[in-house]
Order: structure tokens, then C-alpha cells, then sequence
């Protein structure tokens, strides 16, 4: 069967020939450059969690060596510092401190000094105090989900993440990289695509399908004639790379209504955002306008801001870059036309209040590629190539709504809003959720209303995790016995088994894989319409002993299971696919529907 054509050779197409390679679907990526990337300091992504580990599966190398985890985050209004979060060495939650919310510790995070403020870290005693039971959230003892459960971003200069995509292809046999291929034209027949292209190595090329991941300007949007409505222009940013040192090391920060006066245009707002080797990326939020920012201006800016933070003179910096960031929010009225798709920034632009595009298209790609690989060696579904729409869009779609409710309330010039009880800490909440990735800003997306959702079942039994959302990196024992991260076994094209067995742990896999249900479950997974791998955990957030949860190659759980139950697990693990293939394939459907049952 022909490769499958990805034009475009920024993160989210390299991101997904790697997908497709590890789930042995050839690929040919089109790009229109010679194979290199610009090096820009001005220019980075910030990776969560489920992204970051999504690259690292891909590429095989740890990323944090290439990038910078944040140590924590930290939001500022005038002199006040609003809200603290801190991550551990390892990146995880380590405690939270909402000074707004503690009359007795606000006001103690901004000390005095001879000549100005100086915006360093709080008192310890204060410190102590207030990050003491974080877990348990800032305000009435409520348990706080959203803090728990963060992890510390992943931010790295855009080059460094496709030079790391890009050495991963260059050892993948499967994936092929066509330099210098600009793409003209698009041809569509029942059984492939046909790719033109333009170029020093300008040729055609025969596909099984087409994905176009060729950024805002796509070619093959226009060629698909498929309609891109947004808005244009939502913020504009002043942004500054450089080498310095701030008072919080390691930690970013939000600042809004900065004390200090500012040259130029300014519309109140400044982030930093620490990455390797002791650089910096400061961001200025622009006032709405067509406001040129020269070179002067931005110097200017910086000194300011410098001095501002430090309580005194500019300290030393070295400035590497600088250029300015617009953002756009737009969204594709379709993402699939028969053989051709599209992905990334070629389906939807979004960045509004500290968003990741980035981190879009990149779960754009993890949806794909598994859909992909099942058409490429089972035939086409319809219905599972369909349900990539369906879920993705629906997913930015939310995502922008919610940018666009909250950009009014955030942007809109204060007037009465600002004088409303408690509007200051509700904005500082809504861009911490943003920057961060909590909330409906900023959340990994579920499929709740996915078109591969299985029928209710009886059987089914709740856990944390709801079904379409992403699962919990629990530690699992593969079938080899070895003990790995759970997303360690996703992207590999099969459906994962996971059986809830407290004790587990404690014992080698050869003293239990024979004993209870482990038969029974072990031959009900081998009669699933799909390839599928039986995993065992201890435990799993909110799950009951022998539960038993479907996973997607994707990671987003399908269902879980009260106990081992063959129909209903063989019913799910074909509504995950689509449903039944046809009724050409409805014998061997009954069959093997015959002997889940017997497993049973």
C-alpha cells in the first residue's frame, strides 16, 4: 500500500511521520525548506505534560535536557504577588500559595529595599505557613484538583524540538524527507492521492492519504477549498529573548499592571518565561492597533523591566532576539475531505491568554495516527476516520469559545469589572490556567460525545478518569514482566487491557499471571477484533479491585469494566474501532464474539 503524504515539515508533521513509523506506516514528508530550521531564541513552544511525553516517545531522547521545566509559576498584580505554584525537581505539584486569599501573609511578598521593591520570593515564615496542606487547595480546606494535579511545563526554543524530531527520522527507515517540495496540487481517486510538487526536486508522489500540516497558509486547505473563519490579530506581543539573571531563578511569571512607567504602547502586562542556559523569554502584551515596535523601543522595554523587577538599576543582560508575536484565533470548517486531512495550524489557530497551539496540534497528530495506521492495515473505516473530526474539532472548537469568553472579561480596559469584589484574583485564575494548562483554557481535551463511545453497559464501574478523557500515568507490569509508565505502552497501534490487581506489585508476574481471572481476562483480550496488550497495575485513581479498563492507542480511556466480562469488553473495544467494519465481515464478527464469550 502507497506511504501516507504529510505536507509540511514543522513539529506537527515530523511529530506524526514518527507516530505513523511506530505503528509501521511508510510516510513522505514534503518540505518546502532545505531541511533545516532557523534558530530562534524568540521563538519557543511550551510542552504540558501529556505533549512532552508524547515527543519523547517519538523522538526516544528526554527532552528536559533539551528544554527547561519550570520550577514554578508565579502571578503578580502592581507589587503584590497574587499566586504561587511549585514544582519539585522531578516536575511534579509540590504546593500552592494564594496570597490574595491569606490577609495575614498578602502584602508579604514584596519587601522593601534601599532605592525601590524588589519582587523576590516571600518570607519563609509565610511560606511555611501557607504551602503547608497546598494539596488540599487555596481557599476553605476544598480539595483542589487542578493543583494537584499539574506538573511543570516543558519550555524549549522551537528549533531545538524539530532538530530533535528531525534526528529521530533520520534513523526511521520508514519515513522519508523531501526537501525542497513545494506542494501545487492535489489529486483525489478511490484507492490514493496524488501529490505535485514544485521544487529543486519537484515531482509527484502516490499516497494512501494526504495530511496537511503546512501551518496557517495552508496549501492544502486552499486546494481542499475548505473555508478558514476566526479572528485576526486577538493579541500582539513584544517579545525579547535574553541572557540574565531575574529574582526568582527558574520560576515564570505573570505580571500584570507592572508599577513602573513604560515607554511606548503597553496594554499592562509582561511574562517571563525561563529556558536552558540561563535565557529568558519576556513577552509585553500590546495595545489593540497597528503600533510599530522598533528596535529602540524594545531596548527600552527591557531596561525598564529589568530594572522594575530588581528595585534598582538595570542589572546586566544580554539581549539574543527579538520579534513580534501575533496571535490569531481561527478554526477549519472541515478536517477531513475523503483521503486528505488536515492538522496542526492548518486546522485552527489559537495562543490567546498563555494557550499552546503547539500542544493542539501535536494531540492532532495522536488522534490521526492511530486512525491512520488501523485504515492502512485493515482497509478503510469510515467511521473511525471520521471520528478524527469529530473529536479534535470539537475539542479546539471549546477551546477557543472559552479564550473568547474569557478575552472580554481579561482585556476589555477595566472599566466597572475592576472595581467588582474579587475580579482581580478570577482574571489572575483564568490566565494561571492558561499558561499553565488547567481549565478550559488549558486542559487536555476529553471526548465526551466521541462517535466512538461504546452503548452503556451494566457493567461498567466508575473511576477518576471519565471515559474519552486522557488516563492517569499509572506504573503498570508489561507482558514481559518489566514495570513501566503506562503512556510508556501507548502509540503503538493497540488497544491496552488494564487489569486493577492490588498485591500485584509485590510478587513476579510468573506467581500470578496463571492464578484467578488472569485466563479468563488473557483469553478475552486475544479474542478482541484488534490487536491489544494486557497490562496489570496495583491501583488506579478512583478504581475498584479487578476492574478492568480500555484504553485507545491514544491514551483516552474508552471504559471501565466491573470484573473480567468478554461481550462487553469485545462491544467496546469495537465501538473504540468504529463499530463493525461491514456486513462483509459480520460472520467473522459472530465468531469471534463466540469465543470472547467461551473465554468468558
Amino acid at each position: 500500500m502507497d506511504p501516507v503524504i504529510i505536507a509540511g515539515a514543522g513539529p506537527v508533521g515530523l511529530a506524526l511521520s514518527l507516530a505513523l513509523a511506530r505503528q509501521e506506516v511508510p510516510s513522505v514528508v514534503l518540505d518546502e525548506g532545505p531541511g533545516k530550521d532557523e534558530q530562534r531564541l524568540a521563538r519557543t513552544v511550551v510542552l504540558r505534560e501529556d505533549t512532552a511525553a508524547l515527543v519523547e516517545r517519538l523522538t526516544g531522547l528526554p527532552l528536559a535536557g533539551a528544554g527547561f521545566r519550570w520550577a514554578g509559576w508565579r502571578s503578580m498584580r502592581r507589587k503584590q504577588v497574587m499566586r504561587e505554584i511549585r514544582f519539585d525537581a522531578a516536575g511534579s505539584f509540590a504546593g500552592a500559595l494564594d496570597l490574595d486569599a491569606d490577609p495575614e501573609v498578602s502584602g508579604s511578598t514584596a519587601r522593601e529595599t534601599g532605592s525601590g521593591t524588589a519582587y523576590g520570593a516571600h518570607g519563609a515564615k509565610g511560606s511555611a505557613r501557607a504551602l503547608k496542606g497546598s494539596a488540599q487547595g487555596s481557599k476553605g480546606g476544598a480539595p483542589d484538583f487542578t493543583d494537584a494535579e499539574l506538573s511543570a511545563p516543558l519550555h524549549l526554543t522551537q528549533h531545538t524540538l524539530t532538530t530533535a524530531l528531525r534526528e529521530a527520522i533520520a534513523h526511521e527507515r520508514l519515513i522519508k524527507l523531501a526537501v525542497n517540495s513545494r506542494l501545487v496540487s492535489v489529486e483525489q481517486e478511490t484507492s490514493g492521492v496524488t501529490a505535485h510538487t514544485r521544487g529543486s526536486n519537484g515531482t509527484w508522489w502516490r499516497g494512501s492519504y494526504l495530511v496537511g500540516c503546512d501551518g496557517p497558509r495552508s496549501t492544502v486547505r486552499k486546494l481542499q477549498d475548505i473555508r478558514f473563519p476566526g479572528r485576526t490579530a486577538v493579541e500582539r506581543h513584544a517579545v525579547a529573548a535574553l541572557r540574565t539573571e531575574l529574582p526568582w531563578p527558574g520560576e515564570a511569571l505573570l505580571h500584570r499592571m507592572p508599577p513602573w512607567r513604560t515607554s511606548g504602547p503597553s496594554a499592562g502586562e509582561v511574562t517571563a518565561r525561563p529556558l536552558a542556559d540561563d535565557v529568558w523569554r519576556l513577552d509585553w502584551l500590546l495595545p489593540p492597533g497597528k503600533d510599530l515596535v522598533t528596535p529602540d523601543l524594545l531596548v527600552t522595554r527591557v531596561r525598564e523591566t529589568l530594572a522594575g523587577w530588581s528595585g534598582g538599576p538595570t542589572p546586566p543582560y544580554e539581549l539574543l532576539d527579538t520579534g513580534v508575536h501575533t496571535v490569531h484565533h481561527r478554526l477549519a470548517r472541515r478536517w477531513r475531505s475523503g483521503r486528505v486531512f488536515l492538522a496542526g495550524d492548518a486546522a485552527h489557530l489559537l495562543g490567546a491568554l498563555g494557550t499552546q497551539g503547539l500542544d493542539e496540534g501535536l494531540r492532532d497528530a495522536d488522534n490521526l495516527a492511530w486512525k491512520l495506521a488501523v485504515a492502512w492495515h485493515h482497509g478503510p473505516h469510515e467511521a473511525l476516520l471520521d471520528s478524527y473530526q469529530v473529536e479534535r474539532r470539537a475539542v479546539v472548537a471549546a477551546r477557543l469559545r472559552a479564550a473568547d469568553q474569557a478575552l472580554p472579561l481579561l482585556r476589555g480596559g477595566g472599566g466597572l469589572r475592576a472595581y467588582v469584589p474579587g475580579s482581580a484574583r478570577g482574571h489572575d485564575v483564568m490566565l494561571t490556567d492558561g499558561h499553565l494548562g488547567r481549565g478550559p483554557l488549558g486542559r487536555p481535551g476529553t471526548y465526551a460525545d466521541s462517535p466512538l463511545a461504546p452503548r452503556p453497559s451494566e457493567s461498567e464501574t466508575p473511576v477518576d478518569t471519565a471515559p474519552g478523557a486522557p488516563v492517569v500515568d499509572v506504573r503498570v507490569t508489561a507482558e514481559d514482566g518489566t514495570f513501566v509508565p503506562l503512556r510508556d505502552r501507548l502509540g503503538r497501534g493497540v488497544l491496552l487491557v488494564v487489569l486493577i490487581a492490588p498485591g500485584t506489585g509485590v510478587w513476579e508476574r510468573k506467581h500470578w499471571v496463571t492464578a484467578g481471572i488472569m485466563p479468563r481476562l488473557a483469553a478475552a483480550v486475544t479474542a478482541l477484533p484488534h490487536p491489544a496488550e494486557l497490562l496489570v497495575a496495583e491501583s488506579y485513581p478512583g478504581a475498584a479491585a479487578h476492574s478492568v479498563l480500555l484504553v485507545r492507542p491514544d491514551g483516552h480511556l474508552v471504559t471501565a469494566l466491573s470484573g473480567v466480562r468478554p461481550a462487553d469488553l469485545y462491544a467496546a473495544a469495537e465501538a473504540a474501532l468504529g463499530g463493525p467494519p461491514g456486513a462483509a465481515a459480520e460472520s467473522e464478527r459472530g465468531a469471534r464474539v463466540d469465543n470472547a464469550v467461551r473465554a468468558g
